[in-house]
């Protein structure tokens, strides 16, 4: 295992792209009250064959939700010719990378073919990679899981990969059927990441120090990871690996106020920013130990007045 003798470098944390919860108004309010973040991936852009982008996609996307943010578009699709086009835009908009979504477990998107889904048909996706690569001129990572069905999968996937100038490998250690709830599988990860000419990022079950710890611990050698919903439920969450471990609810107020204030300026209603609102506080209340009571109360809020009664009382008692 001669790679695992590299020298162990500062790790870089990337934010994982999450559907509905990690627009550029989420993206925004976290950037300018933490600190840690090295990149932020876009929820997935689904281009179609002979249109243009949806008016949400466009608005996440544009310059001028962005300025200063280092941000990464996503694109899910299977159709080479959909991702050129796609690519093109964004490198408009002034995006140097692009990433593939290779690693959605969701049933829509995988029985289409896409996502997780795009890894049953290997043949394809080598072909898929040997036209884009003839066209684009920005740069493109994937983000990919272990496999559509067995971790051995990886293997077969690295190889694919190694052919094509990727500017990184994002890997989520599970396969499809593991969704986000089954146990990781390092020894895969470990298979794939022996055989990569790539620089390979981890993606997986990060929540605390003490995990960043175990994963380094077998791979001092990988010096990027992404987190996600661990970041979801604790917007400081990158400080917190690096080292910084006192908890700034002041922030956190500061930082769930302007995600609530960009939202009430975009919707419709204030019926829409509060299920927005109470999705993000799905991943944040169990931060908040003996917040049940209020928890509940944010949850049963059918007005901003109520809801922010709830909270207020959540962020008092810590």
């Amino acid at each position: 295992m001669e790679k695992m003798k590299k020298k162990e470098k500062k790790c870089s944390v990337y934010a994982a792209p999450m559907e509905g919860v990690t627009g550029y108004i989420y993206r925004n309010a976290h950037w300018r009250h933490f600190k840690g973040i090295d990149k932020y991936f876009t929820p997935f852009l689904t281009p179609k064959q002979g249109k243009g982008w949806t008016s949400r996609e466009k608005n996440d996307v544009a310059a001028e939700h962005n300025k200063g943010v280092p941000v990464v578009p996503q694109i899910l699709t299977n159709h080479a010719g959909d991702f050129v086009r796609m690519a093109s835009l964004l490198q408009d908009c002034g995006y140097e990378e692009v990433n593939l979504n290779l690693g959605c477990p969701s049933g829509t998107v995988v029985s289409k073919g896409k996502g997780c889904g795009f890894l049953r048909d290997k043949e394809k996706l080598l072909y898929f990679f040997d036209e884009i690569f003839q066209k684009v001129d920005v740069k493109v990572s994937v983000k990919t899981r272990l496999g559509m069905e067995d971790p051995g999968e990886i293997e077969e996937l690295v190889k694919i990969y190694n052919r094509f100038p990727l500017s990184e490998v994002i890997v989520h250690a599970r396969v499809r059927g593991d969704f986000y709830k089954k146990p990781v599988n390092w020894d895969a990860f470990e298979k794939g990441f022996l055989l990569t000419d790539h620089c390979m990022c981890y993606n997986g079950d990060i929540y605390a120090k003490s995990d960043l710890q175990r994963f380094q611990d077998r791979f001092p050698q990988i010096d990027t990871v992404m987190i996600g919903r661990g970041l979801i439920a604790n917007p400081q969450l990158a400080e917190t690996l690096a080292g910084e471990e006192a908890r700034d609810l002041k922030r956190w107020r500061a930082f769930h106020d302007e995600v609530c204030l960009g939202y009430e300026e975009i919707m419709s209603g204030e019926r829409n920013v509060l299920f927005k609102m109470k999705e993000l506080w799905s991943y944040m209340l169990p931060m908040f130990p003996g917040a049940e009571r209020w928890g509940k109360k944010i949850k049963k809020a059918v007005c901003l007045k109520d809801y922010q009664e709830a909270v207020n009382e959540v962020f008092e008692r810590g």
